[in-house]
């Protein structure tokens, strides 16, 4: 393992987490056909402009579904029980790098998580998924109540750990984070399907 690296901040989806196919989510694949939702209004409705308030915790995702659950004649479904569908559906280890994460761990690596995900989602990947007892530390955007690549995210992160910028790798499927986190003087690998292969000898391992 590399010695100039004391920490590695993982994100989630994308990257533990293989949810996202040829820039699909695939846990929606069967919304329509198990609760009756039609995708493509899903998208549109709940992945609003102000879904950007519920990632950064200024506003409650159960209550932004149940809003367009209701406004869009869904007037049966709960928004409880289909965010526990979708939580369930997108619980999607990628076993590469999990594998990774456990090797570390077991090496004695400070590895947390650094997601864009509002806080309902943030405890699931904590408790129900296991992930808190696999890193050291869930860093959320609703829980800062800020979202990468907002400068604020990272230093957050940086301060929290009493890490030096410098020591810090960020693993993101998004070249802007990566890019964004580079500029505040942290390390970073873009993690792609083309680049995935690479992670390994990236890290010294």
């Amino acid at each position: 393992m590399r010695s100039d690296i004391s920490v590695i901040a993982w994100d989630f989806d994308g990257v533990l987490n293989r949810n996202i196919v040829g820039g699909r989510f695939v846990w929606a694949d069967k919304l329509e056909d198990d609760l009756g939702i039609a995708l493509d209004a899903f998208e549109r409705g709940v992945f609003d402009a102000s879904f950007a308030d519920v990632i950064s915790g200024k506003q409650d995702i159960k209550c932004h579904l149940q809003d367009w659950l209701d406004r869009s004649g869904y007037h049966a479904l709960d928004a409880g029980a289909v965010l526990d569908y979708w939580f369930a559906k997108d619980d999607l280890k990628d076993p590469f790098t999990c594998g990774l994460l456990r090797r570390l761990t077991a090496q004695g690596l400070v590895q947390v998580i650094a997601t864009n995900n509002e806080e309902r989602r943030a405890n699931y990947i904590e408790h129900q998924a296991g992930f808190g007892a696999l890193v050291s530390q869930v860093f959320s955007s609703g829980r800062i109540k800020s979202a990468k690549p907002e400068p604020s995210f990272f230093a957050h992160v940086s301060n929290a750990l009493m890490v030096a910028p410098s020591e810090i790798l960020l693993i993101d499927d998004s070249a802007t984070n990566v890019r964004t986190a580079k500029a505040l003087g942290w390390k970073g690998f873009h993690f792609t399907d083309d680049t995935r292969a690479e992670l390994v000898s990236f890290l010294g391992l």
